[in-house]
């Protein structure tokens, strides 16, 4: 037996959270405890960043005029996005793709300035720096759920308009909008899957060995 495995429940906990991990839509009106808020952004910050820099902030909106401003830059892009969709626009318009205005919490994660001083990891790579702040996103979602918290990740915005509006400095960027709270009940599969949006492909067709798959 291998002395570092967890425990069987623990094992069934972990791959329950990743299982049942949804990008949640539908909020109550329910606060979240500021002890449980404090545990999510730490499981956040414990997640692995190329070359230790932890490239994520985090910011907490907290200023109710503040919310509705970022919903109405999430609003203008779905808009846009809708256009851009051309004969699905319609389609697209009947999906609820954002809780800004009915969730608990909002959070937005950015990466921050001065990220070209990190070169370790991200000499050939420097991406790295995004693919780091979504370890920590991921590790917050999959805590959350764990909590019995929903979460959605929003990405219809102008970022540009976004770090104007959090007076972000030069160089950092906004990459996500975080809608927490509590739920009514968790989708039993993905949303757009269930809105007939999108479906979900089996993981054999993402899996090649020693080349690429055609």
């Amino acid at each position: 037996m291998d002395k570092h495995k967890f425990s069987e429940a623990e094992i069934a906990g972990v791959y329950r959270a990743i299982a049942e991990r949804r990008d949640m839509r539908h909020f109550i009106d329910q606060p979240i405890a500021a002890e449980t808020l404090t545990k999510l952004l730490q499981a956040a910050h414990q997640a692995g960043s190329v070359g230790l820099m932890q490239p994520w902030r985090f910011i907490r909106i907290t200023a109710n005029s503040l919310r509705q401003s970022i919903h109405q830059l999430v609003e203008a892009e779905r808009q846009l996005t809708a256009h851009a969709l051309g004969e699905r626009e319609d389609e697209f318009m009947q999906l609820k793709v954002a809780g800004v205005l009915e969730c608990a919490e909002l959070l937005v994660v950015a990466l921050p300035d001065n990220r070209e001083q990190h070169i370790f990891g991200r000499r050939t790579l420097p991406e790295m720096d995004l693919a780091s702040a979504s370890c920590a996103i991921q590790n917050l979602w999959l805590a959350a759920r764990a909590e019995g918290l929903g979460m959605g990740w929003v990405s219809l915005f102008a970022p540009d308009k976004l770090s104007s509006l959090l007076n972000m400095p030069i160089g950092s960027q906004p990459i996500a909008i975080l809608c927490l709270g509590h739920v009514e009940e968790f989708y039993t599969k993905p949303m757009l899957e269930l809105e007939n949006w999108a479906q979900g492909r089996a993981l054999e067709e993402f899996v090649s060995e020693n080349s690429w798959a055609s």
